[in-house]
């Protein structure tokens, strides 16, 4: 038996997925990570502190645009803890940290590993997510990211070019495109779970009157911090729910 469950492990088919989720060389990865993002930070405080005077503020309001920032982000940062909290046992500590804790997008990680792990025939979480799956979505989240970043630095200039030649045309369609395109996307992995069973549905119910109920609120200005927290608030929520409705099944 031992031989055999080493056997798997080796050839990447063991369910243990956090043995390699939580492999030395992932924790050294993302501990680089960490550093690039601490040494640009150190970059642009110095470069804020430089261009200050020309700008006309003094290091008093520049210690308050500090101070400002930093308490404006503790909002947005624990919906992201929540996230990362609730992704642990899917992608591990390493994964998590780098991808969705410092430079990924929750909604747009997820995604990509649910699309990965659906077109290797396997499911996220699920009996067949095995080591050899991790790695595809992992690779997925990674190159995926990658490629985000270095589409933002190159076609950005070009971008921008063509978007305001289009809001000069039609001011409307620039605001509709992108958001469009991000609904179908999102709509078609929401739709896919639907087919799977009836906790499937009140999960993804659950989550999207949830981050209805968050948006619709948040547009008030003294309430604008739901928008940020919407997330978080919709995955608890569903998740919640899920486990209250498999409970009641099996019990039943």
């Amino acid at each position: 038996m031992p031989l055999t469950l080493s056997r798997a492990a080796a050839a990447g088919d063991s369910t243990d997925v956090l043995a390699a989720a939580n492999l030395p060389a992932l924790w050294i990865c993302a501990a680089g990570v960490f550093a690039v993002i601490f040494v640009q930070s150190v970059i642009y405080l110095k470069a804020a502190r430089k261009a200050a005077p020309a700008a006309g503020i003094t290091s008093a309001e520049l210690k308050i645009s500090f101070r400002s920032g930093a308490v404006a982000a503790i909002g947005p940062s624990l919906a992201v803890v929540m996230v990362a909290i609730a992704l642990l046992a899917v992608f591990g500590t390493p994964a998590v940290l780098s991808r969705i804790g410092l430079i990924g997008s929750a909604a747009y990680d997820a995604g990509a590993a649910s699309i990965a792990a659906n077109s290797a025939g396997a499911q996220l979480g699920g009996p067949t997510y095995t080591q050899n799956i991790f790695a595809i979505a992992f690779f997925a989240m990674s190159v995926g990211g990658a490629m985000w970043m270095l589409a933002t630095l190159i076609l950005t200039p070009l971008l921008k070019r063509g978007g305001t030649q289009l809001a000069r045309v039609n001011p409307v369609a620039m605001s509709i495109v992108p958001g469009a395109a991000l609904l179908g996307a999102f709509m078609a992995l929401g739709v896919a779970e639907v087919p799977k069973s009836m906790v499937h549905v009140l999960a993804l119910a659950t989550s999207a009157a949830v981050m209805g109920l968050c948006v619709f609120l948040g547009r008030s200005p003294k309430r604008a911090w739901l928008r940020e927290w919407g997330l978080g608030f919709a995955i608890v929520a569903a998740l919640a729910v899920a486990f209250i409705a498999h409970t009641a099944g099996t019990a039943a």
